[in-house]
């Protein structure tokens, strides 16, 4: 069987683990250990907080209009539930940027469910 010699692959992987670590403290960014094992968490967290990020998203946008809903005399859910009897159908994202950026068309949003929640009864 003939001879690997590994400098080349070796010296650029050990490259790629000094760059994708560094500015961390200590032994994360100094041995090659600590290195490899900050590397492999820092993907881990990664992998975890892009599935987190889309659940801290979806908090913020129900938090965005719950506080515009309250301003027009209903809570969160009697607002959605307004809105599902009336047929409107917008998602959490356009409701919030909605309640951010226009009080106006949110005050006749919360107008039509209202008369939906008014008519239900």
């Amino acid at each position: 069987m003939s001879r690997v010699k590994r400098a080349v692959a070796g010296r650029k992987k050990r490259q790629t683990l000094v760059e994708r670590t560094k500015g961390y403290y200590g032994t994360s960014s100094r041995t090659f250990r600590g290195m490899k094992e900050q590397a492999q968490h820092s993907g881990q967290y990664q992998y975890r907080d892009r599935r987190n990020k889309k659940r801290d998203f979806r908090s913020l946008w129900i938090q965005r209009i719950n506080a515009a809903a309250r301003m027009n005399d209903l809570s969160y859910s009697t607002f959605m539930h307004g809105l599902k009897l009336a047929g409107v159908e917008l998602d959490r994202k356009v409701l919030a940027e909605i309640a951010y950026s226009d009080e106006k068309a949110f005050a006749d949003l919360a107008n039509v469910a209202k008369k939906a929640l008014a008519d239900a009864e």
